[in-house]
């Protein structure tokens, strides 16, 4: 067994070793278009593990968000360690692979509003049912702040967590003009309770 591994060792260090002195002389156009593909290829690689477990800064359009996210011309700063609700509290924003679209590479952003369990209003605020649901495991429901002009789960119901692919964090005009970091807008009750104490005294 001890033998087998040294030898995958052996050939993964000679894999990666530079290439040998005679091939780098007798062929330098060669040696320098494999040596530009192998850093290409890292460059690549690297970019694509930033742009999926890092990071990403992309541009927005659509209604659905305002007044907290302008219909064009803002881009979000996105974290991408949130992935699947992880760490995500109610009233967070979130971006997530569209339920039916998600194929045709459609990405929303939407505000998180219920997590697994929590009881939330299936329709819209003012409407006659007015029915609550509660959230089903591994499942969350979120909605635009432009209800009226929003397609969210008041349409799509819940979606899979294993969907959301990170959380805004911040926003800016392109190349990064009129920064702003993004806040929760939503506190427990008990909070607001406590703040409304403090005022009386």
């Amino acid at each position: 067994m001890s033998s087998r591994l040294s030898y995958y060792l052996q050939r993964s260090v000679r894999f990666l070793s530079p290439a040998p002195p005679v091939i780098a002389n007798r062929y330098p156009r060669l040696h320098n278009v494999l040596w530009v593909t192998k850093a290409a290829g890292y460059a690549l690689l690297f970019g694509h593990l930033i742009t999926t477990y890092g990071f990403s800064y992309t541009g927005t359009w659509g209604v659905s968000m305002l007044p907290s996210i302008a219909s064009s011309g803002d881009f979000v700063l996105i974290s991408k360690f949130y992935r699947h609700g992880r760490g995500l509290e109610v009233g967070d924003l979130v971006t997530y692979k569209h339920p039916y679209h998600g194929d045709q590479g459609l990405y929303g952003i939407k505000r998180l509003v219920g997590l697994p369990g929590d009881f939330v209003l299936r329709d819209s605020p003012g409407a006659k049912e007015g029915v609550m649901i509660q959230v089903p495991q591994g499942h969350c429901w979120i909605v635009g702040d432009n209800l009226p002009l929003s397609r969210d789960s008041r349409m799509f119901g819940p979606i899979p967590l294993g969907l959301i692919k990170g959380k805004v964090i911040a926003k800016s005009q392109l190349f990064g003009r009129d920064f702003k970091w993004m806040k929760n807008p939503l506190q427990d009750v008990a909070d607001d309770m406590h703040d409304e104490e403090d005022e009386t005294i």
